[in-house]
C-alpha cells in the first residue's frame, strides 16, 4: 500500500449512514434538545489509513466537499455494510498506523499494507485482497539514466516513512534515502532535483505520471518478497478479522475488487 504539506492528525471523515458493529456513540444532540428518553446509539468501526496514496485512498473534492476516496475505502465500506456498521475514517501518517491500531484508537488499518514478518508479530493481517508491481519513478530526462536496478546504486531514492518501498530502498547499494510521510512530498522532491528516483507501488505511480507533467515510470523493476496487500487488525480481534476475510472472499468472489480498483484509478487521474 501503499498512497504520499503534513497529514493533519487526528482528521475524522464518516462515510454512510449504516448501523451495527462496533463501538458505541450518544446521540448528543437529542440530549441537547431535552429528550429525556434514552438517546438511540450508533455503532461504528473506525479506519485508520494515509489518504494520499491514489488509487488506494486519496482525498478528493466530491460534491463541493473534500472526500477521502480510493479502492481501498471501497473495500471498507463493504466490511462496515456487511457488519451493519457505520464507518469513521482517521487520516494518519502511514509511519503511526499500526501503533494507533495495537492502542486500541482505530480498529482496523487498510492502507496499500504489505504482510511483512514484522507487521505480523505486532497485529493480526487479513488475507491478501490485492497485488501490484513496484515501480521506480524518475524525470523524464532520467529514463534510460535509471533503466535497472543497478543503475539505483548510489542514487539518492525518495520513499514513503515506513513503507515496503523504503525496505527495498535500503537494499539498494550505497543508496541515499529521503524518507518522507507523504507521496506529494516526494514527488516535490523529485520535480525539485532533491531526489534521482523514488520507488512506488505500480498504481501509485501510474496515477501521479499521468498527473504530474515531466516524471515517467523506468524499465527498472523492483523485486520483493511479501507480495500483496492485507488489512491490519488489532492483535487478538479475531471477531473482525474473520469478518474482514468473509467480506474479502466475498468481494473477490464478486469481481468486485477489480472494478473498485478501475474506478478508483479513473477517479484519481480525473481533474
Amino acid at each position: 500500500m501503499n498512497k504520499w504539506g503534513k497529514i493533519s492528525l487526528g482528521m475524522l471523515l464518516t462515510v454512510g449512514l449504516l448501523t451495527g458493529c462496533g463501538q458505541n456513540k450518544n446521540d448528543n444532540n437529542s440530549a441537547a434538545a431535552g429528550n429525556t428518553d434514552k438517546a438511540p446509539t450508533t455503532k461504528t468501526i473506525t479506519l485508520g489509513t494515509s489518504a494520499d496514496f491514489p488509487p488506494y485512498e486519496f482525498h478528493k473534492v466530491v460534491g463541493g466537499n473534500d472526500t477521502i476516496v480510493g479502492f481501498d475505502i471501497d473495500i471498507a465500506k463493504d466490511i462496515a455494510a456487511d457488519m451493519g456498521a457505520e464507518l469513521v475514517i482517521k487520516d494518519l501518517p502511514f509511519e503511526s498506523l499500526l501503533n494507533e491500531l495495537s492502542s486500541g484508537k482505530i480498529d482496523m488499518v487498510i492502507s496499500g499494507l504489505s504482510p511483512t514478518e514484522e507487521r505480523r508479530k505486532a497485529v493480526d493481517l487479513s488475507d491478501i485482497y490485492y497485488k501490484a508491481q513496484q515501480a521506480v519513478v524518475v524525470r523524464e530526462a532520467d529514463k534510460d539514466k535509471f533503466a535497472t536496478m543497478d543503475t539505483l546504486k548510489g542514487a539518492k531514492i525518495g520513499v514513503q516513512a515506513g513503507s515496503i518501498q523504503e525496505d527495498i530502498a535500503k537494499g539498494i547499494e550505497g543508496a541515499q534515502l529521503t524518507s518522507l510521510t507523504k507521496i506529494s512530498e516526494i514527488v516535490l522532491q523529485l520535480q525539485t532535483n532533491r531526489v534521482d528516483a523514488s520507488i512506488m507501488e505500480g498504481p501509485v505511480a501510474k496515477s501521479f505520471v499521468k498527473n504530474v507533467k515531466g516524471l515517467v515510470i523506468t524499465d527498472a523493476t523492483p523485486e520483493v518478497e511479501d507480495d500483496g496487500y492485507v488489512i491490519g487488525i488489532k492483535k487478538g480481534n479475531t471477531e473482525l478479522l474473520d469478518q474482514v476475510n468473509k467480506t474479502l472472499t466475498r468481494l473477490n468472489s464478486e469481481g468486485k475488487i477489480d472494478e473498485y480498483v478501475a474506478a478508483a484509478s479513473e477517479l484519481s487521474e480525473s481533474k
